[in-house]
């Protein structure tokens, strides 16, 4: 990485992105979003990196919110730079090809929880809260909340938690469907390797291609959408990957994919 803002490990087929601003309760700024961008980029190209795991530096935040200091002032040329810098970040993590994991230990607020909502999987501390407050600045979540947050919980309860700018515990997320696991805090760290480990041991051809028909299929008809499906696996069925595992199963052994 060109800077500390975004700390990077691999182990294992699992690379982790700790965003280090503590003291900023992890605030996203232009530092940030650049580094993540950056070690996105070099994620998607990493052969080695099945999964990739997401978080926050410190006890307090995930990530709590953009950094208001740099959107106070922002002229129609800079607020237009600034959404599509965190499109863009938000769009190649949904994209990544790889399940990426976000482990909420914390604030999940704003620009945070819009991270959150591009991650593939969301796995909350029980002490995290989940919110877009941006109404309460005078402003509309800007990194794809207004979008996201819908197609995960329902147009009603993303407007009731948009317009009041109330934030959820994680209770009510998981009630929600907005994180898919609730774990003692302590037992964050624990609970993501575990599931990242499980990932990362999987068949990530198959994986890529159930991450690609979802999103693929998300916005059109059910018709297409299975004629999407339908093209994926045909795909698949070609695979190394797909033999791999039918031979495994026929075998009764645990397979080892390779990708390929």
């Amino acid at each position: 990485m060109t800077n500390n803002t975004v700390l990077s490990r691999h182990a294992n087929g699992v690379t982790t992105l700790t965003i280090n601003r503590p003291e900023k309760l992890n605030a996203l700024n232009a530092q940030v979003i650049d580094a993540l961008s950056s070690a996105f980029a070099e994620a998607a190209e990493d052969s080695q990196t099945r999964v990739v795991v997401l978080t926050g530096a410190g006890e307090k935040a995930f990530v709590a919110g953009a950094d208001i200091a740099e959107l106070s002032d922002l002229d129609v040329q800079q607020a237009q730079t600034f959404v599509e810098r965190g499109h863009a970040l938000m769009q190649s993590i949904e994209r990544l090809g790889k399940p990426v994991i976000a482990a909420i230990n914390g604030f999940a607020l704003g620009g945070g929880c819009e991270l959150a909502l591009a991650c593939t999987m969301r796995i909350a501390s029980d002490n995290a809260m989940l919110g877009l407050p941006e109404v309460k600045l005078g402003l509309i979540p800007g990194y794809g909340g207004t979008q996201r947050l819908g197609r995960i919980v329902g147009r009603g309860r993303a407007l009731h938690m948009m317009l009041t700018g109330d934030p959820i515990t994680a209770d009510a997320a998981f009630t929600a469907g907005l994180v898919s696991d609730v774990v003692a805090a302590q037992d964050l760290e624990t609970s993501v390797d575990k599931l990242a480990a499980k990932l990362a041991g999987g068949a990530p051809l198959a994986m890529r291609a159930i991450m690609d028909s979802v999103h693929e299929g998300a916005d059109l008809s059910l018709e297409d959408a299975i004629a999407v499906e339908t093209s994926q696996f045909v795909a698949i069925c070609q695979t190394g990957d797909m033999r791999e595992g039918s031979s495994a199963f026929l075998e009764k052994r645990r397979p080892a994919f390779t990708g390929a």
